[in-house]
């Protein structure tokens, strides 16, 4: 799946980064709280979060994201969108929920990251 896939299937609104619309996407996450992301994330994905703030941007850089969707209609301000530009980030906006948006992607072919559980927090 391409980012540009990714703005079909969540009838989004592209804010930066339209440039970089072919680059490949192979998994999605998604999340509020930016420790979680930062705990869970290995790999280059995309964060889903209807956070609008900084502390968004400074994830992204730390995990060298691709894209950030904001849910629900949310757009950051300027500052936020001129740094996101700055990191190399697609932006994109959609009037759908977090969790409907995940289940639109995850139904177009997109999937979670891996999560690798200790083995005894596996059985649990």
């Amino acid at each position: 799946m391409t980012i540009a896939d990714m703005v079909s299937v969540l009838h989004a609104r592209v804010l930066c980064g339209e440039e970089r619309l072919a680059t490949p996407v192979y998994t999605a996450c998604c999340s509020d709280l930016m420790s979680d992301v930062l705990a869970f994330v290995n790999e280059k994905t995309v964060l889903i979060t209807g956070l609008t703030n900084h502390h968004v941007l400074r994830t992204a850089d730390m995990l060298d994201l691709k894209c950030l969707v904001f849910a629900r209609g949310k757009v950051p301000g300027e500052e936020l969108l001129e740094q996101a530009q700055e990191q190399g980030l697609v932006v994109m906006t959609t009037r759908e929920t977090a969790f409907t948006a995940c289940g639109l992607l995850y139904q177009a072919g997109l999937r979670g990251v891996p999560i690798e559980w200790p083995e005894n927090e596996a059985q649990k």
